[in-house]
């Protein structure tokens, strides 16, 4: 009967890795996911770097005043 059990299960395992994870359709999908992400990301960015400048020009007044 072990026999039996061994031969079902490596068939059972070569079904599995022959079907493979099949073929997708050329990453159409990935793609337009990561575009937005990237559009996102950018968009970010630009917030980032326009409170970056207020918080540079804070400081440059500060500073003026100190002096």
């Amino acid at each position: 009967m072990k026999k039996v059990f061994a031969l079902m299960l490596a068939a059972g395992v070569f079904a599995v890795v022959a079907c493979g994870e099949g073929k997708k359709a050329e990453g159409s999908a990935d793609s337009a996911q990561v575009d937005s992400a990237a559009a996102v990301v950018d968009s970010a960015a630009a917030k980032v770097d326009s409170a970056a400048a207020v918080v540079d020009s804070a400081a440059a007044k500060v500073d003026s005043l100190k002096k």
